[in-house]
């Protein structure tokens, strides 16, 4: 897979041989040249894409940041917006974006406290689930870090980041999840979407070559475990469904699908992809998760659900779910109704055209109606969705 670096440096004129016919189809789609099917959604796409990333410049504030409505969730929203336009190719020096990303980057820099938090403790709504806007712009600032050439500059983000993982780790709970809020201040409540992130982003530092600690990592996948309760039994542990609950330390709940494409996502970061767990995990979200096929298909939070869950469709590509469980591929055929949708092609198929139907005229996406959070949350998740193919980060890749 090429590093962002390496395909900005590819000539026009070979971007031109790769476009199939479409003049939209630009430099910094190229991580999908060995995908011919790819370009062509890429290119298929390429409006609706642009339509929404320009709505997400637009709505940048002034000293760079995002948030929803009433200010709410400033650093969260300025995290993901971030994650959307590097995505697209564009780097804190390069691309049509840049001014946007650097903005973003100078704001989070801004907000760094004395801890490591990196938070704006000055809005009520942070003050109460600082840990979410920590992940994501731990996250974001993670794949800041591995385009940095400048010595200063590069030096300023390592320290930063070294700083927000350490107060990752301390904020861990005794049970290996994380809250709203830390440990301490939370007196040991966890929640698995919180736990989510902060393991996408203790990933996403590390691969970055920031030192995560082991046993903050190995706690964090044993919370998931324990987690998990079996739904569906079968003598074939692999033909099993099971589902990870809402907190280990409320006593957990029924198995919730979110939650788990979510932890499927973290399993496959790890490069565990035939851990049996997994295996179990996307039989649930199999039967589960709805993929957008008509409106009355959208359910609570179905934007979050498929940020998780559309990276692990990106990952099984075409045939490594049959991998995982042999008898999938048959199941697949015999599908009549073509919702089996696990892989890439056909998901990216049908979710696509659902994610450009849900466009406004403006060019944001909407969310989930009352349950989702804002119109920036909502675009900025379709907007990454849209350009995995690309494959620009390495938190989004294969």
């Amino acid at each position: 897979m090429w590093t962002r670096r390496q395909f900005l440096a590819k000539s026009a004129a070979t971007a031109a041989s790769l476009a199939l016919g479409s003049p939209r189809l630009r430099r910094d789609q190229l991580q999908a040249a060995d995908d011919p099917e790819a370009l062509k959604f890429l290119a298929r796409y390429q409006e609706c894409t642009d339509r929404a990333l320009q709505w997400l410049a637009r709505m940048q504030a002034r000293d760079g940041h995002w948030e929803e409505q009433g200010g709410a969730y400033a650093v969260p929203m300025t995290g993901l917006a971030g994650l959307a336009l590097l995505c697209e190719g564009s780097t804190p020096t390069q691309g049509r974006f840049s001014r946007n990303i650097e903005n973003a980057v100078e704001w989070l820099l801004s907000r760094i406290q004395p801890n490591g938090l990196i938070a704006d403790l000055r809005i009520p709504m942070e003050r109460e689930r600082y840990m979410y806007g920590h992940g994501f712009a731990l996250t974001f600032l993670s794949q800041v870090f591995g385009e940095e050439n400048h010595p200063r500059r590069r030096e300023q983000l390592r320290r930063v980041l070294e700083r927000a993982v350490e107060f990752s780790a301390r904020a861990q709970t005794r049970l290996g999840g994380w809250g709203y809020v830390s440990a301490a201040d939370g007196r040991g409540f966890d929640e698995g979407s919180v736990t989510i992130t902060q393991l996408q982003a203790l990933r996403a530092a590390r691969d970055a070559g920031i030192p995560v600690p082991k046993e903050t990592i190995d706690k964090a996948k044993d919370y998931l475990r324990k987690s998990t309760r079996i739904v569906r039994h079968d003598p074939d542990p692999r033909k099993r469904e099971a589902g990870v609950t809402y907190s280990l330390s409320s006593g957990g709940t029924d198995p919730r699908p979110a939650l788990t494409a979510a932890g499927i996502a973290c399993m496959f970061s790890a490069g565990e992809y035939e851990n049996e767990l997994a295996i179990q995990w996307l039989n649930f979200c199999m039967r589960t998760i709805p993929v957008g096929r008509a409106p009355h298909e959208r359910f609570g939070h179905d934007e979050y659900t498929h940020f998780y869950y559309a990276q692990v469709i990106y990952v099984l590509g075409e045939d490594r779910h049959a991998k995982m469980r042999p008898d999938l591929a048959e199941l697949e055929r015999q599908d009549p109704t073509r919702r089996l949708l696990l892989k890439w092609s056909r998901y990216r198929e049908v979710m696509f055209e659902a994610i450009k139907r849900r466009q406004a005229p403006d060019g944001s996406l909407s969310g989930s109606g009352s349950w989702g959070v804002g119109p920036v949350f909502a675009t900025s998740i379709y907007s990454i969705i849209l350009q995995l193919d690309k494959a620009v980060l390495p938190i989004f890749q294969r």
